[in-house]
């Protein structure tokens, strides 16, 4: 396995051919509350996912026992003056939409508790897969604030808008099993398995074609909330960017010939 680390609490690991890369948040004694230097770094490690054309799906974990994530590091956050808060927006921000933008398949491997700012970064992803530990929630109102990593826009996307209000407004915690019920999350596995699952799950999907990926990614993102003609029309754009493609002729070459595909990847 390699290991590339982006500041103290963030690494990106790899293994096999590397295709699958693994965001791990790695703040384990603070259970992965969202400092400002956390979220530079995971900033700075999906930049480089983003950049990197061999990447063909992200796992985005974590190496705390109890916790995904806690949300934002209340300890730093009280410390800071107004003004110092405003200026920490942009890191914060920095680290949600690096990995919503992610161009290539996520999927946030859950356990423990994932609440406020860390289901946030769970919603980001386009699978949750949560093991039986899994409590998630956005209680950020029962503190004076709102969902401010996607959670007002990235839940109703997932359960529609009164579920998302219900959940937002009452700042409950929901368990596992409820969670999967509400759509929450997308599969439950037994406890200590989310990591392990998530990763065989990311190995089925990057043995597609990665051209193919982004590029269904990508009409996914850009269609969702857009009336179906438009919507269409996105789609469109999308398969014009592979109809033609090295990995089209590599996926019907292999076909015809009954072999496994040798993604050219363009």
């Amino acid at each position: 396995m390699s290991e590339q680390r982006f500041g103290e609490f963030v690494a990106v690991r790899r293994e096999g051919d590397g295709h699958v890369a693994e965001l791990a948040m790695d703040r384990p004694k603070a259970m992965n509350a969202v400092s400002t230097e956390m979220a530079r770094s995971i900033g700075a490690a999906c930049a480089a996912l983003a950049a990197d054309p061999s990447v063909r799906v992200v796992v985005l974990s974590s190496t705390a026992e109890r916790a995904f994530c806690v949300g934002a590091d209340l300890k730093e956050r009280n410390s800071l003056s107004d003004a110092e808060l405003v200026r920490q927006r942009p890191t914060t921000r920095g680290a949600y939409g690096g990995v919503l933008e992610l161009p290539v398949p996520t999927i946030a491997a859950v356990h423990g508790f994932a609440l406020g700012g860390g289901f946030e970064l769970a919603l980001a992803c386009d699978v949750i897969v949560a093991d039986e530990s899994a409590v998630v929630g956005l209680p950020e109102v029962s503190v004076g604030v709102i969902p401010g990593g996607g959670g007002t826009q990235l839940l109703p996307r997932r359960v529609g808008a009164a579920r998302a209000a219900e959940l937002i407004f009452t700042a409950r915690r929901v368990e596992a099993s409820e969670a999967l019920s509400l759509g929450l999350v997308d599969s439950l596995v037994p406890a200590g398995q989310d990591r392990a699952e998530a990763l065989a799950l990311a190995s089925r999907m990057a043995a597609n074609s990665p051209v193919g990926l982004r590029a269904a990614k990508r009409a996914l993102r850009l269609g969702h909330g857009m009336d179906l003609a438009a919507g269409l029309e996105i789609e469109d754009a999308a398969w014009r960017t592979v109809a033609f493609s090295g990995d089209r002729a590599e996926g019907v070459a292999a076909f015809n010939e009954k072999r496994k595909p040798n993604w050219p990847g363009e």
